[in-house]
């Protein structure tokens, strides 16, 4: 009878199908940021000192880290040529996180898991926010994770790889021409992608290389994201509470 939606976009296509929808801002707006503070310490407990933090965020299921670790891998790899001193950080989701680790073991740096075995679900989330805010750049499996990369001001590059013959037909499909989360809400395309066959390290490296060399140019768009995901409004919950009740 009545649809709440985490998109601005949402509203016009669902009404369009005949329901009721209401656009009650996204949860990520309400989410804390990482402090100053918070940063400098987590710098200190992981060792990485001032060095420049690339984050890599290969996805939360199985299938997912075997594919992108990889080729992830790979690009580091690449990317330590020409910045030696760069570190890497992976916030690893609970399920993957072993695989994360076993997978990761010979990349050509030694990436800082962060692994939530090890910690609460408290100082496990709140290391998480602080590791997104810290890093100087990130590079993550297309998802949500681009709405929480940008929440922290994080710019990014977002990779992602699948069967070929899935990929094809969903290309085929596609009424878009981006997957990115920041450059739909933004309606810019100033995330970089490499999907499916541009999913390689040489792709990689080149866009990463692209966005350290200027990461405030997608200062804009992740700006106006959350602006239009709710951001400074009222907290979404108490959007939805309210937009039940306006319809009952």
């Amino acid at each position: 009878d009545q649809v709440l939606a985490l998109f601005p976009f949402e509203p016009p296509l669902m009404q369009a199908a005949g329901m009721a929808c209401d656009f009650v801002g996204h949860p990520v707006v309400a989410e804390p940021v990482a402090s100053d503070a918070d940063i400098a310490a987590f710098r200190a407990e992981t060792g990485i000192g001032d060095a420049q933090i690339l984050l890599v965020l290969p996805g939360s299921r199985r299938a997912e880290v075997e594919r992108l670790c990889p080729v992830f891998g790979e690009a580091v790899a690449g990317l330590v040529a020409t910045h030696p001193d760069l570190r890497v950080v992976i916030p690893a989701a609970a399920p993957v996180a072993e695989l994360v680790r076993q997978a990761t073991q010979n990349w050509a740096v030694t990436p800082v898991v962060l692994d939530p075995r090890t910690h609460t679900a408290e100082a496990t989330l709140h290391r998480k926010r602080t590791a997104f805010r810290a890093a100087n750049v990130a590079l993550a499996a297309s998802g949500t994770v681009s709405l929480e990369l940008a929440a922290a001001s994080t710019p990014m590059v977002i990779a992602y790889t699948m069967h070929w013959l899935s990929f094809r037909i969903m290309r085929a499909m596609a009424l878009i021409d981006t997957v990115t989360l920041v450059n739909l809400v933004s309606e810019t395309r100033v995330v970089p992608e490499c999907l499916g066959p541009e999913c390689t390290p040489d792709r990689i490296v080149a866009a990463l290389q692209q966005v350290m060399q200027a990461p405030q140019a997608q200062d804009a768009a992740m700006a106006l994201t959350m602006e239009r995901l709710g951001q400074g409004d009222e907290a979404p919950g108490l959007r939805a509470a309210r937009a039940v009740l306006a319809r009952l």
